[in-house]
């Protein structure tokens, strides 16, 4: 700033030279810079004012604003926060082929407590005991009356729950929002939902994240925010799960088993349409796994389709005269010397029944003849054997997606010998799943090639590497016919559905070694119709004794086969099968000539 002088020698030389005094020109301009200071101070205050003005008009009204908010809103809990990362609640929805919801989301509430803020606490711990009966009032009224700051009381609770406590009127109970996870449908396909639980968890959000099943093979899908409008679509069909556990449920009961477990599996796309496993439980209140005892299968978390590692008996047989037929040894009409006991060194093979003296490839799946699928393995040989097993997916888990399957790994022989393929030959020896045993009988059921289970809708069929010829397979599905219609497997036959397959009864193995002496785990395995495949459907009961004709029975041809018989008249219709006229065997004709 430029300060003009109070005595400016151009004023003040010409003021002396007129004879004027120059100290009146210094207070002159004296007086007119204390006159200059005084608007500029007054102008700098006008302007301090004027700001402040509008800082306090802003604020009023921001206040204002706020209050008028409030005043619409819904009132809230105030609830505690703290820095860190944001929890992702979203969860896609889990649906069945035809779009009906198994798994989805459900907004509800938690409960918790800040004991500092309580004003009556044991009267609270009293009132919350009569809502929550399963809770301990003695623990609720130490961790109220202590030192504790912060507290969950129930991690979900339901709307007439979270009433009731409201009511109460303690501002020490409070309430944060989240999303738990819903299996409408109860108990229905539980193993294969598997269930959720909780992972991040804070007063107003917990992440869902899945525990066993699809729900814990797909978590990172069902997760991920882009995939929150596109559910993840089973190959299951709600209707024929529902028909399907409600059949094996009552043929377990009528049959005395401990167990059972069923799979329906479309024989060219490798879709399961159905999967169940008894006993089960409810994914909306999943039990907690066993913590003691040597039986897996005690636990109604047991997936026996998938875990249940058994030796399957003679539904094996229909694999070695495949094979037998598939290397050009035999053919469905080669005779087979089944004279026994077949005797291997100290070991002794006998069939169920005394078959005579020989009997055809085709005679020996229907009669069940375990000395002649012995003698088909000793032509076949322990390597090819192994060899073609193994293409058929048998000596590895199965590839059906829940996390429960990679633990249903295949029992097999540590060395490999002749006497190890006779015996697999007939099912001993070699311990599989049931849906191992899917996958095999599909293979055969669509002509011939191997074809993955799997749990998730597909669009094509999905054939994978060829391990037997058509003819092979259609001469395999002749003899499986022959089964039910003529063979040991009678109660099998549905009329109009052309059921072919097989049954196999095996020793029960011990958990710690050795066998039962009067347990089976008896097992049918059904293609149907024979004419044209489109299903496989294998049925395991663990433990089955009827009695019959006044003694007990418990193979698998008075067990697992009338089961499986009932569960295909019940499932068939709905898969859209109309019942058919089946067409007569061409045999016994003779051309002659007028």
């Amino acid at each position: 700033m430029i300060r003009t002088p109070l005595r400016p020698l151009a004023r003040v030389l010409p003021a002396r030279a007129r004879g004027e005094n120059p100290d009146l020109i210094e207070r002159e301009n004296l007086a007119q810079r204390h006159r200059d200071m005084e608007v500029r101070a007054r102008t700098r205050a006008e302007g301090r004012l004027l700001v402040l003005a509008a800082f306090f008009v802003c604020a009023y009204l921001a206040i204002g604003g706020r209050m008028a908010i409030m005043a619409t809103s819904e009132p809230s809990e105030p609830v505690a926060s703290i820095g860190g990362s944001a929890i992702a609640n979203q969860r896609a929805d889990i649906v069945d082929r035809a779009g009906r919801i198994l798994a989805t989301n459900f907004e509800t509430h938690s409960l918790y407590a800040q004991p500092p803020q309580m004003i009556d606490p044991i009267a609270a711990a009293d009132k919350l005991v009569a809502i929550f009966p399963d809770l301990e009032r003695e623990r609720l009224v130490k961790d109220f009356t202590g030192k504790r700051k912060f507290l969950w009381i129930k991690k979900k609770i339901s709307p007439e729950q979270m009433q009731a406590v409201h009511d109460i009127g303690d501002p020490g109970l409070l309430f944060g929002p989240r999303e738990m996870r819903l299996y409408p449908n109860g108990k229905l396909a539980a193993h294969v939902l598997g269930g959720a639980s909780f992972g991040k968890e804070g007063v107003s959000a917990a992440e869902v994240i899945g525990v066993a099943g699809v729900e814990k093979t797909f978590d990172d899908y069902l997760r991920d925010p882009a995939n929150a409008g596109k559910p993840l679509e089973l190959s299951l069909d709600l209707s024929v799960q529902d028909a399907t556990e409600e059949v094996l449920y009552g043929g377990m009961k009528l049959m005395n088993a401990k167990g059972a477990t069923s799979i329906l599996m479309d024989v060219n796309t490798g879709e399961v349409i159905s999967v169940a496993s008894l006993p089960d439980f409810d994914p909306n209140d999943r039990p907690r796994p066993p913590t003691s005892g040597f039986d897996p299968s005690q636990s109604p978390l047991f997936n026996r389709s998938v875990q249940g590692v058994y030796e399957l008996g003679s539904t094996f047989k229909i694999f070695a005269t495949a094979q037998a037929m598939e290397l050009g040894l035999v053919n469905p009409s080669t005779v087979i010397d089944i004279r026994g006991p077949l005797r291997w060194g100290k070991f002794t093979i006998r069939d169920f029944h005394n078959y005579g003296k020989e009997l055809t490839v085709s005679k020996i799946i229907e009669k069940s003849s375990n000395i002649g699928t012995a003698r088909l393995a000793q032509q076949i040989g322990a390597e090819r054997q192994r060899s073609f097993l193994e293409d058929l997916g048998m000596l590895k888990p199965t590839p059906f997606e829940i996390v429960e399957a990679s633990g249903g790994q295949p029992l097999l022989p540590k060395n490999w010998s002749e006497l190890s393929a006779m015996t697999i030959s007939y099912g001993h020896g070699i311990s599989t799943t049931p849906m191992h045993l899917a996958a095999g009988y599909a293979a055969i059921a669509n002509g011939g090639h191997y074809v993955a289970p799997t749990i998730l809708k597909q669009k094509t069929p999905q054939p994978g590497p060829r391990v037997m010829r058509e003819e092979v397979a259609n001469a395999s599905l002749d003899m499986l016919r022959r089964v039910v219609s003529e063979g040991t497997a009678s109660f099998a036959e549905v009329k109009g559905y052309e059921v072919g397959g097989k049954t196999g009864t095996a020793d029960k193995p011990k958990p710690r070694g050795g066998y039962y002496e009067n347990k089976v785990i008896a097992t049918f395995a059904a293609v149907f119709p024979v004419s044209e495949p489109k299903y496989v459907l294998v049925v395991t009961l663990d433990e089955p004794e009827v009695v019959a004709h006044g003694e007990p029975r418990r193979t698998a041809g008075w067990t697992a086969a009338p089961v499986a018989a009932e569960m295909i008249a019940r499932l068939a219709p709905l898969l859209g099968l109309r019942p058919q006229i089946e067409p007569a065997r061409i045999s016994g004709v003779t051309l002659t000539s007028n």
